[in-house]
């Protein structure tokens, strides 16, 4: 398994952004994939964006498409996710995730997970 931290939440208000960063503790190739998804009180752990550290194809929820782009950085086994214009219901924990095979919205198909970071937007 990999080991992940995440930095880089807190509070903003809406309208605002923040940037989420993702630390891997093995070299880039050992995960294939890389994800983050959200989780807010009361509900289900949902996807958010992926990509791949090969060729950096990247997906995104409908729901934060336009507003949040995943990106990596090779060189420091880094995923980092960027927020702009966050709304109230963004308001979530949020957690990277690695050890997929492939691309998938399911989170346990992942195996490796981060201890989550906070986000509140506030209206």
């Amino acid at each position: 398994q990999v080991q992940l931290v995440e930095s880089g939440g807190g509070l903003v208000q809406a309208g605002g952004s923040l940037r989420l960063s993702c630390a891997a503790s093995v070299p880039s190739l050992s995960t294939a994939t890389m994800a983050w998804f959200r989780q807010a009180p009361g509900k289900e752990r949902e996807f958010v964006a992926a990509i791949t550290w090969s060729g950096g194809s990247t997906y995104y929820a409908d729901s934060v498409k336009g507003r949040f782009t995943v990106s990596k950085l090779n060189a420091k086994n880094t995923v980092y996710l960027q927020m702009n214009s966050l709304k109230p219901e963004d308001t979530a924990v949020y957690y990277c995730a690695a050890g997929a095979l492939r691309v998938t919205v399911t989170a346990t198909a992942y195996n490796s997970w981060g201890q989550g970071t906070q986000v509140t937007v506030s209206s």
